[in-house]
């Protein structure tokens, strides 16, 4: 994609209308930036949930459907996040393959209170 047109052209060797067809899909392949807050990082213990909020930015520069002649329909795509485990953390988008992204963290988790105590001790 950083190689001069005059270059690319002679490497490729496609017509013009298939030159078409690969600018317009580097065009609309999904372009993100992810960033991730976990909620009281500091006050995690085993057993209770953990809140992480997630922010997903496109960086649109040409928006329509996915670009896939060979789907059945028309899709726009679209993201999901998942943390399975507190060893497994991605996020992916369900159009384009090779659009997943993996987000490394650590939480420091402290040990469950035990029954009968209370915060207020």
């Amino acid at each position: 994609m950083e190689m001069e047109d005059d270059e690319r052209t002679a490497l490729l060797q496609l017509t013009d209308a298939q030159m078409a067809d690969v600018a317009r899909f580097c065009n609309r392949y999904p372009n993100i930036e992810l960033s991730y807050e976990v909620a009281e990082k500091d006050n995690i213990k085993s057993g209770s949930p953990v809140l992480v909020q997630v922010q997903l930015e496109r960086e649109e520069e040409v928006t329509g459907p996915v670009i896939a002649p060979l789907f059945p329909q028309v899709s726009d795509g679209g993201w999901l996040s998942e943390i399975p485990s507190l060893t497994q953390r991605s996020a992916s988008f369900d159009a384009y393959m090779g659009c997943d992204q993996e987000y490394k963290f650590s939480v420091d988790v402290k040990e469950a209170d035990s029954e009968g105590e209370s915060d207020s001790d």
